[in-house]
């Protein structure tokens, strides 16, 4: 098809991997991830990557896969917990890692995006954290400079687009997708529902097509839920306390 939209994955990234590239991926937990680009990347075996995102996926699924095909040499994350093979592999010096508070790494990719180098916050300050950085005192209070971010590549998962590459996420999946899409140098989304142009409620577009560069929808999404947290049925809780 012509324009941005593709047919999968792997047309989608044809002629964009390269080694040793960084690369931006959507997603949080396992929600809003960018699954049929992740596995399409790991068939590549494109190798020495940089990945931001604000963790790594679990064994097995998510980023997880290319941890576990060795194609992964640095993440830039705020949140590793889930992922077993990832704390392995860090402690063992085979993975770098660069830790960020979870919303200094949403501002560097937002920064990134909007092109600016640099900015100042008071998180981190007296912490590891800080080493290394510069500080500087604003009104009475010291802050650390944290650099903004971009990547060769970002790949990110929304609910519906159109061909002109306009997205709309749907409630928490949109996470990090919308600041990634503007900090690649090449952008690429993956959607559930592709629409005509000119269908979407313009005041309701969260990436506007400019941003993207490549557009298709995807064969298949698990949606696997990370951690199953439920509570118990209102009638069950009402057994309960009546005979208590």
């Amino acid at each position: 098809m012509a324009g941005k939209t593709q047919k999968d994955a792997a047309e989608a990234l044809a002629g964009v991997l390269f080694d040793g590239m960084t690369i931006m991926a959507g997603g949080f937990g396992l929600c809003g991830i960018p699954e049929n680009l992740i596995a399409a990347i790991r068939e590549t075996g494109v190798k020495n990557l940089t990945v931001v995102s604000n963790n790594c996926g679990i064994d097995g699924f998510g980023l997880g896969v290319l941890l576990e095909s060795g194609q992964i040499k640095k993440m830039i994350s705020s949140y590793v917990g889930e992922n077993k093979l990832f704390e392995k592999l860090y402690l063992s010096g085979e993975l770098e890692l660069e830790f960020n508070p979870q919303g200094t790494l949403a501002e560097r990719i937002r920064a990134g995006g909007a092109g600016i180098p640099a900015f100042f916050t008071k998180t981190g300050v007296g912490t590891l954290v800080a080493e290394g950085k510069e500080t500087r005192e604003f009104d009475g209070e010291l802050y650390v400079m944290e650099r903004g971010l971009t990547a060769d590549l970002a790949i990110v998962k929304a609910h519906t687009g159109d061909a002109e590459g306009n997205l709309v996420y749907r409630k928490t999946a949109r996470n990090f997708n919308p600041m990634m899409a503007t900090a690649g140098k090449v952008t690429i989304a993956e959607i559930e529902h592709l629409v005509p142009v000119g269908s979407l409620d313009k005041d309701n577009i969260h990436t506007p097509g400019i941003y993207v560069d490549r557009i298709f929808q995807g064969a298949n999404f698990e949606k696997r839920i990370e951690r199953v947290t439920t509570r118990p049925k209102e009638t069950q809780m009402g057994e309960e306390k009546a005979s208590a």
